[in-house]
């Protein structure tokens, strides 16, 4: 290998990316080759020709294009950069989705000052790496055991959501009850509290006060 590793950092907070860099520069092998705050910025970086880096650490939940976005550009460009996921997020649909778009390393926020040099270097090696706490979750899934739910972003959750269970959303945050639901779907009040249970557990809230939040929240209504 190399004398020093080179690593470009990006994610959507900038007190997180100065902690980041403050623990990558105590140690000699590895060189931080800038930052972006955007999915954007992240792609405008690499598509220069003197940018180069050995490895990104990247975040999911950034504005313009998040890292999912980021991880799609290179997969459709061809572009062969190794990247670890540094997340908030630990639900292991989410680890699986962006290994499955090439990402070579993912760790959690809470344990990236633990995790993130000796991740840099075995996945400068060519190596996969994980934080322990996801690392435990991939192996309970790939033994066949139930692994507990763990966070992702709100984007990944709307996406799972189908035209029926919005429609029931919408009609929640109009305060419709189970009975008016009905009528207005053209459905019976099983399938539609079917509907509303589907919504409260994909969603993780608890009732409906929560479902007209969760709405608002995300520009549904």
């Amino acid at each position: 290998m190399k004398d020093k590793i080179y690593v470009h950092v990006a994610d959507d907070h900038k007190i997180l990316i100065e902690g980041i860099i403050a623990v990558i520069n105590t140690d000699k092998e590895i060189e931080i080759k800038g930052y972006s705050l955007t999915g954007q910025e992240v792609i405008d970086w690499f598509s220069l020709k003197e940018n180069k880096a050995d490895v990104l650490i990247l975040d999911i939940t950034m504005p313009v294009l998040d890292g999912f976005q980021v991880l799609k550009h290179f997969k459709k460009k061809r572009i062969d950069q190794k990247v670890i996921i540094l997340s908030s997020y630990d639900d292991v649909k989410i680890v699986q989705e962006v290994l499955n778009l090439g990402c070579k390393g993912y760790i959690s926020k809470n344990s990236a000052g633990e995790h993130i040099v000796n991740a840099i270097k075995a996945v400068a090696r060519g190596e996969q790496y994980f934080s322990t706490d996801i690392q435990s979750s991939l192996l309970q899934t790939l033994s066949g055991q139930m692994v507990p739910k763990g966070d992702m972003p709100d984007k990944y959750l709307l996406n799972s959501l189908t035209e029926r269970e919005l429609d029931v959303l919408k009609l929640v945050t109009k305060e419709y009850s189970t009975s008016e639901m009905a009528d207005s779907m053209n459905l019976s009040v099983n399938t539609v509290e079917t509907y509303r249970k589907n919504l409260l557990r994909k969603l993780n809230v608890k009732n409906a006060v929560g479902l007209a939040m969760y709405a608002v929240k995300n520009n549904i209504v």
